[in-house]
């Protein structure tokens, strides 16, 4: 058998193995046992086990135009979303980094120089020219056969890191939507806040002006007055503080939306958003609907190859390589039979002795695979846990709601009976102060807890994913298309 058969065996041999994968057989980590329904679900939150929250933008059911504009401001304008996308793109030319070693290595290279060599150099024959040009064309050909899989799992590790940053972008869009509409909520309430406070203002002012005109009249003491004025002051000092919260929550939003919070602006606006239905799902749906748990889940697979690239380490890398060429020394005819020179043949490259270096590699991606698995528990529980505060946030505050708003009609009430009896002249203007204070601050109560529930109904549409879903995951082939970067 000629050398070049034997040749031709061997490499098929070694092609067989190709194949061959040292990573571990990927299973997610279990979990704890998932419940049939959440446990802060009740009959004042309307959701049917079946339903999911809508694809798109969720933040369109809260029915207020302002939002829609400001919401659609993020994704384009917002520094933090961009900054996440750079790094999918970064995650995604990492993928076609860790993929072209699976490919053949070819290099051209070319030189013409002119060369003296020393009359003195050891073992120069009496022939051999003083002075000499020298000429090289080749082509170096080099090719991994990556028999233990190291390559193809290095490849599977980055697919898996840029699904995992794909879904971190996800989780980015899905906190910043969040972020905003919560101030947006908040800013809502001020806006109530405020407007209360004028209107309370405008009451507080009649009142001082029914003191001084009975204090003129010697019906009523200097104290009424005082008390009256008190409470006018009191109640403009709380306005400019609601102004100051509302300035607050207004340049952060426009930091949200990419604006300069010097100029930018939101008019005031006082009504009423509703708290919409958010349907909750089956509590095992939760899985496919979280990115930030999508992200976790790929990163544990990106660790289970990172188990098969340490395994390889410990085998031999064989690799086929070829040189091929013409040299002379400054003939004309360069590119041509007798100017030829190849060098063709398999490279075996193997570990002897490292002092326990590979073994420590292996351990450490051992420790990272379970680390991973851990985290992707913890993310599983933390975002359960995360449902379920915003089912009870929802229940309870609601409830919490409508009592206050049965104290306020009776703070109300007790605020215009007073002042009318002290109109009366019967009873003191004390009276009038405690009512009026009561009233206030029942009030307030009721527009702060609506700004609440509105707030904790945002919060579970982020828990809940905001409409995302695993199907939203780029593919692995997806992930080695020609990234975005300009």
């Amino acid at each position: 058998m000629s050398g070049l058969a034997r040749q031709g065996l061997l490499l098929g041999a070694l092609a067989s193995l190709a194949g061959c994968s040292l990573a571990p057989t990927y299973k997610p980590p279990t979990l704890p046992v998932i419940p049939a329904v959440y446990k802060g679900a009740s009959p004042w939150q309307l959701a049917r086990p079946s339903d999911t929250l809508p694809r798109g933008p969720w933040w369109s059911n809260y029915h207020d135009q302002e939002l829609n504009r400001l919401e659609a401001a993020v994704d384009g304008n917002n520094p933090t979303v961009a900054e996440a996308v750079a790094n999918y793109d970064i995650a995604r030319a990492d993928v076609a980094a860790a993929g072209a070693p699976l490919l053949p290595h070819i290099v051209a290279s070319g030189s013409m120089t002119a060369n003296r060599q020393s009359e003195r150099r050891p073992l120069r024959s009496a022939g051999q020219p003083n002075q000499y040009p020298a000429n090289t064309v080749s082509l170096d050909i080099d090719y991994d056969l990556d028999l233990w899989g190291r390559l193809r799992n290095a490849v599977a590790a980055q697919k898996a890191e840029a699904q995992a940053s794909a879904a971190d972008l996800a989780t980015i869009r899905l906190s910043l939507h969040a972020e905003l509409a919560n101030d947006y909520m908040a800013l809502r309430g001020l806006d109530a806040q405020d407007a209360l406070l004028h209107q309370t203002i405008g009451a507080y002012q009649r009142a001082l002006n029914i003191t001084q005109t009975r204090y003129s009249g010697r019906i009523a003491s200097g104290v009424d007055v005082a008390r009256a004025q008190d409470q006018l002051a009191a109640a403009e000092a709380q306005e400019s503080d609601v102004a100051a919260q509302r300035a607050l929550f207004e340049h952060a939003i426009a930091t949200l939306v990419g604006q300069p919070a010097s100029a930018f602006d939101i008019a005031a606006d006082v009504t009423q958003i509703a708290v919409p239905d958010i349907p909750t799902g089956v509590p095992s749906a939760l899985l496919q609907r979280r990115p930030d748990i999508a992200a976790a889940e790929r990163r544990v697979a990106e660790a289970n190859a990172e188990v098969g690239v340490a395994r390889a380490a410990f085998y031999p890398d064989i690799s086929l390589s070829a040189l091929l060429g013409f040299q002379d020394t400054g003939q004309a005819a360069l590119i041509s039979s007798p100017f030829s020179f190849w060098t063709i043949g398999p490279q075996l490259a193997a570990p002897l002795f490292e002092g326990g270096l590979r073994q420590a590699q292996e351990a450490a991606a051992k420790g990272e695979l379970r680390a991973a698995g851990d985290a992707y528990r913890a993310v599983v529980l933390t975002s359960f846990q995360q449902v379920e505060d915003s089912l009870s946030n929802l229940r309870l505050l609601g409830q919490e709601l409508q009592q206050q708003q049965r104290a306020v009609q009776a703070a109300n009430h007790a605020e215009a009976m007073a002042m009318s009896l002290y109109r009366d002249g019967a009873t003191n203007y004390l009276d009038v102060v405690v009512a009026q204070t009561a009233a206030l601050q029942a009030q307030q109560a009721a527009l702060s807890l609506q700004t609440r529930l509105l707030q904790a109904s945002v919060q579970l549409v982020r828990a809940l994913g905001g409409g995302w879903s695993t199907e939203d995951l780029p593919t692995a082939k997806m992930v080695t298309a020609e990234a975005t970067i300009p």
